[in-house]
């Protein structure tokens, strides 16, 4: 418990006093002596004596609470190293059953990946360990827990490219694979369809009047995203081709894990579509087993974001990959009624109320 000043009888007005003179603790006043506070305006000796025997009385009703927190904290640790040594023993134990077997279609994993282009420029890891070799470790990016083995179900698509979705479905646990993946089969053959040309006044236009910069982004009325590669004789030349598109990519993989916690499957599933890994405690998720329906409860900080985009993909992606488990997939948004703000009068009889409650304290003190 904390101790103020105030807290000690007959301080009162003199807190001020005491907190200018540097005594500004309860603890400070009880290790005082007389002559340290007569010194002090409107402090005489017996009320010097008085205040440093209610500060000490003070203290020592007080419990002390600080071993105990102690004791909690130290408890707290144990737990936390307990429970951090099953659940290595746990993935050891799985390690073993699953060493050596056979990823089979439809199997919820994780994969390592690290993928180059054919010139050696990594553009994609899934360990810290691996950005870091590669040079493009983000100590933000680390954070927001994004170098992390990446979530499949073997051999669906919308997971992986078709030339990666094809190869892992003919992996073992654990086992690590170098694979080549012609443009064919990763993000497709560049197409000229894809690259548009327009006038600098049209583009000045569509982006509030700013000027094309090469490297810039850019989206059209479509949604389609592409980026500036060239402005020349008045004209700015827009590619929407995927930046890797026409590339053979050379890829590392590693199943490392996986994942059979009806649970842990759902909440893949939510940062799979874009919701945070922090937040995802903060939603209350309901499974009605006999009915085969999920609900989940939206967090308040969630109420008023537009979800529903990422609502409907979640619900589709459960319904498709879970559907043995999962039928309806309930939403639910509770919008608590907000306290009525209190009348002129109210307000009036509030701060009257307030008034004399501290005036009675100022004479208790006194």
């Amino acid at each position: 418990m904390s101790l103020n000043l105030s807290d000690v009888k007959g301080v009162g007005k003199k807190e001020e006093t005491l907190k200018e003179a540097g005594i500004d603790t309860v603890e400070k006043l009880a290790n005082a002596k007389p002559e340290d506070l007569t010194d002090l305006k409107g402090i005489g000796k017996a009320t010097a004596e008085k205040l440093i025997e209610n500060a000490t009385n003070i203290l020592k009703e007080t419990p002390d609470t600080s071993s105990t927190e102690a004791a909690e904290e130290e408890s707290l640790e144990k737990k936390e190293v307990e429970k951090a040594k099953e659940e290595l023993k746990k993935l050891e134990q799985k390690k073993v059953k699953l060493q050596g077997k056979k990823v089979e279609e439809g199997d919820f994993i994780l994969a390592k990946i690290t993928g180059r282009t054919q010139k050696g420029i990594v553009f994609r890891v899934s360990s810290e360990e691996d950005a870091k070799k590669a040079g493009m470790f983000d100590e933000k990016k680390a954070e927001q827990g994004m170098y992390t083995p990446e979530f499949v179900i073997a051999g669906k698509s919308g997971f992986l490219n078709e030339g990666l979705t094809e190869f892992i479905k003919d992996m073992n646990y654990f086992e690590k694979k170098s694979v080549r993946v012609p443009s064919s089969k990763a993000y497709g053959k560049r197409d000229a369809q894809k690259i548009e040309r327009m006038g600098i006044a049209k583009f000045r236009k569509l982006t509030e009047n700013k000027n094309p910069e090469l490297g810039r982004e850019f989206t059209n009325k479509k949604g389609q995203r592409g980026v500036i590669t060239s402005v020349v004789q008045g004209r700015v030349i827009i590619d929407y081709n995927h930046p890797l598109a026409g590339q053979t990519l050379d890829y590392n993989l590693e199943i490392v894990d996986k994942i059979e916690d009806f649970n842990a499957k759902v909440e893949y599933f939510m940062v799979n579509k874009g919701i945070p890994k922090d937040n995802v405690p903060e939603f209350n998720i309901n499974y009605i087993k006999d009915e085969k329906t999920l609900e989940f409860t939206i967090p308040k900080m969630f109420l008023f974001q537009n979800l529903t985009y990422v609502k409907f993909g979640l619900a589709m992606d459960l319904q498709t990959h879970m559907a043995e488990e999962i039928d309806d997939v309930k939403f639910i948004e509770i919008y608590e009624k907000m306290p009525i703000p209190p009348t002129q009068s109210d307000s009036v009889m509030q701060k009257v109320e307030e008034f004399n409650k501290e005036k009675e304290e100022n004479e208790e003190n006194t």
